[in-house]
Formats: C-alpha cells, sequence, structure tokens
C-alpha cells in the first residue's frame, strides 16, 4: 500500500480519520492504526473508520471502527453520525437514510433538514453473554468490586459494551484513574466503556465516558444512549433526555424495552489529507 486519502472529522470533539475504502485500496493494521491514531507523529485521532461495501444484502455499506490502540470495536455513535455526512459528501450516496452494517448490527443514520444526523442505534441488550459481563444479572444494576470497592453500575450492550454509574458530581468522579481498571476488569472478557453519568433533573445529564481503547474522549455518542438507557431503567429518567458531555450536547430517546435508541447530533469535516509512508499531508 502506497498510500491513501483520508479526512479528518470531529462530532463534539470525538474526533476521527475517515478513510474511503470503496474507492481506494486500504489494509489496516493494529500497527498502522496505532501509527494513524497518534498525535504526535501521526494524524492523532480517537478512532480510525473505514468505509467499505458491505457483506449483507440489506446494507448501504460497511463501517469498521479501530480504536487508536489498533483494536477493531463493533460501534461508535459520534461516528455513525461523522460516518453518513462523509459518505454523501463524497458521492457515495445521496440518501438522506442509510442501512450501515457494523459489527454490532445494523445502525440506520437519518440526516435531518437542519444538517444534524439522527442514529437508530438499535435496542439496547441486557443479558450478560450479550455485552458480556460474566456473572452479570441482566438486571437494572450490578455491583462490580473495583479493587476491594463495590461499585453499583448499569451494565448494558449498545452494540458495544457499558457499565454506567451514578455520581453526585461529574467533575469530581475519577474517570482517569478508576476508569481503567473498570475497563479492564476481569468480569469484562472483551473491556468496557466506563460511564460516570450525573442526573441534573428528569431530563439532562452530564456524562464522562473513559472509553475502551481510547481513554477519555470528549464526548462518546454509544456511552450517551448507555447512559440514558441506564438513567431510564433506574426511573430517574424522562424518554428523551439532552446530555451535555464535555464536547457538546447530544439528544438521546428510548422509549423502552424492544425499541431502538435514536442518538441526534452534528458531525463537522475538519480537512482533507493524504498519508504516505507513515507521514500525512493535509490538503
Amino acid at each position: 500500500m502506497t498510500g491513501f486519502d483520508f479526512t479528518k472529522m470531529q462530532g463534539l470533539g470525538n474526533d476521527f480519520v475517515v478513510i474511503d475504502g470503496i474507492t481506494q485500496s486500504v489494509a489496516l493494521t493494529p500497527d498502522l492504526v496505532r501509527r494513524i491514531a497518534d498525535r504526535r507523529f501521526g494524524i492523532g485521532c480517537d478512532q480510525v473508520l473505514l468505509v467499505e461495501r458491505p457483506t449483507r444484502d440489506d446494507a448501504d455499506f460497511r463501517y469498521r471502527i479501530f480504536n487508536a490502540d489498533g483494536g477493531e470495536v463493533e460501534q461508535c455513535g459520534n461516528g455513525a453520525r461523522c460516518f453518513v455526512e462523509f459518505v454523501r459528501a463524497r458521492g457515495l450516496t445521496t440518501e438522506r437514510d442509510i442501512r450501515v452494517e457494523t459489527a454490532g448490527g445494523i445502525i440506520v443514520p437519518h440526516v435531518q433538514g437542519d444538517g444534524e444526523v439522527s442514529v437508530d442505534m438499535g435496542a439496547p441488550r441486557f443479558a450478560a453473554d450479550a455485552v458480556p459481563f460474566t456473572g452479570g444479572s441482566g438486571g437494572v444494576t450490578d455491583v462490580l468490586d473495583v479493587d476491594g470497592t463495590p461499585v453499583t453500575v448499569s451494565v448494558l450492550s449498545m452494540g458495544n459494551p457499558h457499565a454506567v454509574q451514578l455520581v453526585a458530581d461529574v467533575d469530581a468522579a475519577p474517570v482517569r484513574t478508576q476508569g481503567p481498571r473498570i475497563e479492564a476488569h476481569a468480569r469484562f472478557p472483551r473491556r468496557v466503556n466506563a460511564g460516570y453519568m450525573q442526573v441534573v433533573d428528569r431530563a439532562n445529564i452530564r456524562l464522562r465516558v473513559w472509553e475502551r481503547g481510547a481513554g477519555e474522549t470528549l464526548a462518546c455518542g454509544t456511552g450517551a444512549c448507555a447512559a440514558v438507557v441506564a438513567g431510564i431503567r433506574r426511573g430517574v429518567l424522562d424518554d428523551v433526555v439532552r446530555v451535555h458531555l464535555p464536547g457538546g450536547t447530544l439528544v438521546v430517546s428510548w422509549p423502552g424495552a424492544g425499541h431502538p435508541v435514536t442518538m441526534t447530533g452534528p458531525a463537522a469535516f475538519v480537512f482533507d489529507g493524504h498519508y504516505a509512508a507513515g507521514a500525512a499531508v493535509a490538503h
């Protein structure tokens, strides 16, 4: 591979390198992803997103997500919004509703008239084997032993695994100290995203997320969805919630069990460039 064109994008400060794997040949390896994501020696990003042709008949595109540590993961909500803006801007589709194949299942982004993107993220899953979460109850909360301290968490899958806890003050939450411990906890065989949610009122929360393989990010779309679902199940939130993240605000709605979660927010282009022989050139 001699190199490839890329686009830098961001959704509420959660930043991505988006690569068109349809019109150009791109073979990503964990080492290459780590070099691309490096903020000093590479392009710099939280995740690398690869656009491909679908492998199934009921999808328009395949969407692959690689964390900054090189690992491929199942889902990324902020990335999904960037994905749909990217494929429309590059002329790969003119549709406003797009069915997208991910490792976590089919998602359906929709471009609204105001330019924001709504994404049908699918229904949350609570069964322990769907997360996966060893010894999980599938209930509203479980208790996790974190270095000898019991931590009450709501565990669920939004196509990727989440453990959400309620905190009194999100600014004082131990996101960067406890978050990595929860991410790598032995009860999560595929690791987990650790969310810290402060309930402001029934329609507003503040949220910080320690993301699996990326660390704390300015925004996490699936984390926002997981937090709202967790809060609704715990009886502290209504079914439409504004999620205030360090990078901005998302609107998340969930009618209840068996229904999909809908997430709405912005996506923005930053710059285009070409990556070759370990060097990125913006243009």
